[in-house]
């Protein structure tokens, strides 16, 4: 008996042994090598670590340093200068199952969406890692990330799993182009559904924070996003810039708000801005909204030539389409105000009231073509209810045929500015004078015009200006025609004879003072040169008596 009990005991002391062995050679880098060699040798993947060790002072944690893991044929996907794995009795019956795993000082690159990493964990930690993916959704670059993903389970096509709660924070971020700082996310991940409790960040000076979903078919609802004091740059125009946004994913804003921003592109620029929208959805380039509202002010919009100062809208959003119900602004040294609606079903914006004053306005050198430019899909109609217009100053710089009206008041009614795609006058009444004007180097004095539109015709039924001695007056009607064909009949009374000569026509072989009569047709929009398209007779007689005629051509 005492034979087998020493028997027992010197092979129980071998056992320990053994065990020790094991532990103190297992810790060498002889058998981290052999780990790494039989790993790779066994499997699809790729592993190199430095050395392996354990400490009593936390007795259910292994650690590799030093660690690279990749698939065959491809980069490292996981560099770390540590890896932490904590062991749990699950691991009886599942090897690969530890209870955690935490990723130190490295570089983690998300596999792509048909590779699996070949460990789970209760809890996956990220420590002062750099994270990187890019894939269809997701182009990701990430900086000083600490995280936790609790429970992680990889699976193909879903590297972070199915399902999981998650917090993430990055001293330096880019997603999709876009670079941040001092990110913190907080969400959870289940069955596709990505829920984010709570994000924030520095973005473009600024500070971001927001709470939002996105379901399985990739489309977003915010229920809350806000910016404050973002100032951006880019080398976008303003479409460019817009199209951005219209190609993402359908997304739903609940409510988002734009504080104290400044955003500058390529001619164009938004200062102090201050914008609140809610309740819009944005889908393939439109948008929706059951009861949402837009405000925003400005100290200033630049788009090209065009800038408005300190403009506020109040707007409200509906299925029919938007009630404008205040906009005004500061535009060419003037104040423009409005209020009324878009529609939806036909594309039509129509004004209660559009009021200009004190505006002093060079139009752009192309006005006339932009005049006959096609208008936007979403533009079909414009209409004004009513139109006032006070002491403003309207010129034209072109050297063919500049012209300036100082003091231009109107009063407008029921007009049709735009149809179908085209701007126009297509009724209405409108009634236009000013104090004084220019006409490619005319001056003339009381400058009036009268007229009515209807679908047929445009009637102008008074057209007059005073000149020193005289009075020049015409009437003239314009067909709703393609081209815009249209009559003239002017009547000059006590004028220079060689008015019309700065206005194109030929030079009359006569002087001083007398009185005009001219007939003329031709077509308002013709696609050549205009006077090209004209026809017309001219009678002049002089103050003592002598007349003649002349065509045109």
């Amino acid at each position: 008996m005492k034979f087998i009990g020493k028997l027992l005991l010197t092979l129980l002391l071998l056992v320990v042994l053994a065990i020790a062995l094991l532990y103190v050679i297992g810790q060498t880098r002889w058998a981290a090598g052999y780990l790494s060699r039989w790993i790779s040798d066994n499997s699809e993947y790729r592993l190199s670590v430095a050395k392996i060790s354990h400490s009593w002072d936390q007795p259910g944690q292994i650690s590799l340093e030093d660690v690279q893991l990749a698939t065959k044929n491809q980069p490292p996907s996981l560099v770390a200068k540590r890896l932490d794995l904590g062991l749990s009795l699950r691991q009886l019956t599942e090897p690969r199952y530890f209870h955690s795993v935490t990723l130190r000082e490295g570089t983690l690159k998300l596999p792509q969406q048909n590779a699996v990493l070949p460990i789970q964990a209760d809890v996956l930690q990220l420590s002062n890692m750099a994270l990187q993916a890019n894939d269809e959704t997701w182009q990701l670059n990430a900086q000083r990330v600490n995280a936790g993903i609790t429970p992680w389970q990889p699976k193909a096509g879903h590297p972070l799993g199915e399902n999981h709660q998650f917090q993430f924070s990055a001293g330096s971020m880019t997603l999709n182009g876009i670079p941040s700082s001092q990110v913190l996310v907080q969400g959870e991940l289940k069955q596709n559904q990505l829920l984010l409790s709570n994000f924030g960040a520095d973005l473009a000076q600024g500070d971001l924070t927001g709470v939002a979903t996105r379901a399985a078919n990739g489309s977003w609802q915010v229920e809350r996003l806000r910016l404050s004091g973002v100032r951006m740059q880019t080398p976008l125009t303003l479409e460019q810039f817009w199209q951005r946004f219209t190609a993402l994913p359908p997304i739903t804003l609940k409510r988002f708000d734009l504080i104290d921003a400044r955003l500058e592109g390529k001619e164009w620029a938004f200062n102090d801005l201050d914008l609140s929208l809610q309740n819009v959805t944005f889908q393939q380039g439109d948008w929706s909204s059951p009861d949402g509202s837009l405000n925003f002010n400005a100290s200033d919009l630049i788009n090209g030539g065009f800038h408005l100062i300190d403009p506020i809208m109040n707007m409200r959003l509906s299925p029919a389409g938007i009630a404008i119900q205040q906009f005004t602004t500061r535009w060419e040294g003037g104040l423009l105000r409005t209020s009324g609606n878009w529609l939806r079903a036909n594309n039509r914006l129509q004004l209660d009231e559009v009021a200009v004053a004190a505006l002093e306005y060079t139009l752009p050198s192309n006005w006339r073509g932009l005049w006959l430019q096609t208008l936007p899909h979403w533009l079909a109609e414009v209409y004004v209810n009513k139109l006032t217009t006070n002491r403003n100053l309207i010129i034209d710089i072109n050297p063919a045929f500049p012209f300036q009206v100082t003091a231009l008041d109107g009063y407008g009614s029921n007009l049709l500015l735009a149809r179908d795609h085209q701007w126009g006058i297509w009724s209405g009444t409108l009634n236009l004078n000013g104090s004084e004007a220019t006409f490619n180097k005319i001056d003339v004095r009381r400058p009036s015009l009268a007229l009515n539109a209807n679908d047929g015709q445009i009637n102008v039924t008074d057209l007059s200006a005073f000149m020193p001695q005289g009075l020049l007056e015409a009437k003239a009607t314009i067909e709703q025609l393609p081209g815009k064909p249209f009559t003239l009949s002017l009547n000059g009374r006590s004028v220079p004879v060689n008015t019309l000569q700065q206005w194109g026509w030929q030079q009359v072989p006569l002087e001083g003072d007398g009185n005009l009569q001219l007939q003329l047709k031709g077509l308002l929009n013709s696609d050549g040169p205009f006077k090209s398209s004209l026809q017309g007779r001219l009678q002049a007689t002089s103050k003592n008596g002598q007349t003649l005629e002349q065509q045109l051509p």
